[in-house]
């Protein structure tokens, strides 16, 4: 059993990494490190934290669709690929460095970065977007590989996610909402993956989890309280902290 600090150190940056998460995503960023922090292996840390992340995204998904904010209806057809594609990419992620994609990483986020910084207008109003077969497939191979990037590496998921979502027309409320039925989806099949290839620790996952739920329901609760402008500067926010994380790591 781990001692009462490892316990406190969980709780706390589980807390906040979901609260976090539950807005803008990103969360990862905090609770990956802080199970690294105490002892885990980096494989084994970041399938705990896929433990730890479902029962987060689960809370925070649910808290937004009974405020009519996940467009379930429309997200639905992707899910299973969202799912196939996050399991190969844990699967893949045991064969070879995730470490290869962090320099491209880095580039989208800037991208993403200065785009939300330029479109100031980006997700303050839902639009309405005419979903043609065309733009219908072309989102659906976007998360797709976006499912597949959350199982193999992870960081900045959220992210990308909403701002695809902003791209079909949704406000920064509602992406935030409907990505967490995306998240949810690609955090079980990696999670599912990593518990059968034996690299997840249950109590650590189990302790964090309890964190995480209570803080991705305080995160959701303030999203949809504060509304778009506050979800978008969080988000410009977080996504700064992401590209200033990976390009340290990079230069390390």
């Amino acid at each position: 059993m781990p001692d009462i600090q490892t316990v406190l150190m969980l709780l706390g940056f589980g807390f906040l990494g979901a609260f976090i998460n539950a807005i803008v995503g990103g969360g990862g960023l905090i609770t990956v490190p802080a199970l690294l922090a105490v002892g885990l292996p980096p494989a084994v840390a970041i399938g705990t934290n896929k433990l730890a992340a479902a029962s987060g995204n689960l809370t925070s998904m649910l808290t937004f669709l009974r405020a009519g904010k996940v467009d379930w209806r429309l997200l639905l057809p992707v899910l299973p690929w969202v799912f196939l594609a996050s399991v190969c990419g844990a699967i893949a992620v045991h064969q070879i460095s995730p470490h290869i994609l962090q320099p491209l990483i880095v580039v989208l986020l800037i991208v993403v970065l200065l785009y939300s910084l330029w479109k100031k207008d980006l997700g303050h109003l839902q639009q309405a977007v005419v979903h043609t077969r065309k733009r219908k497939l072309a989102a659906a191979a976007l998360v797709t590989g976006l499912g597949f990037y959350d199982g193999f590496f992870g960081p900045g998921t959220g992210s990308f996610m909403i701002m695809a979502l902003l791209f079909l027309g949704m406000d920064f409320v509602q992406a935030a909402g409907s990505s967490k039925l995306l998240n949810l989806t690609s955090n079980t099949a990696a999670m599912l993956t990593f518990m059968w290839l034996g690299s997840v620790n249950y109590v650590y996952g189990i302790i964090m989890a309890l964190a995480m739920m209570a803080g991705a329901y305080a995160g959701s609760r303030m999203a949809l309280s504060r509304g778009t402008a506050f979800v978008r500067i969080l988000f410009i926010g977080v996504t700064s902290v992401l590209i200033l994380k990976n390009l340290y790591d990079l230069l390390r």
